[in-house]
């Protein structure tokens, strides 16, 4: 099964259902199906969701097209992706990973 690492203070999000997309930079590409998040902290927290698009588009894009715009204007997105992305750049293609909650929660 496909997985990705996510830092804790986003798993929560993650098992309550509120958070339903990532954003990945130079990772591994993510398919439709279902994908396993695991704790980056604690790899033995772990959640499956259903991945239901993957959509490459470039960074300053991407908070306007899964709905968070106004969360996240440039300057915040760009923060952020930095925390785990230092060289990234507005410009650059990212893929972002829409899913559902999670479908089983293997904790």
């Amino acid at each position: 099964m496909q997985s990705l690492g996510i830092v804790s203070r986003l798993f929560p999000l993650v098992l309550s259902g509120e958070k339903t997309s990532t954003i990945r930079w130079r990772e591994t590409m993510i398919v439709p199906g279902p994908m396993r998040y695991i704790c980056d902290d604690d790899p033995t927290m772990t959640a499956v969701v259903m991945v239901h698009r993957c959509t490459s588009m470039p960074l300053s894009d991407a908070a306007g097209f899964v709905g968070r715009e106004e969360d996240w204007p440039d300057p915040v997105m760009l923060h952020g992706m930095r925390e785990h992305y230092p060289d990234i750049t507005l410009s650059d293609i990212v893929q972002v990973v829409e899913h559902g909650p999670p479908v089983r929660d293997v904790s």
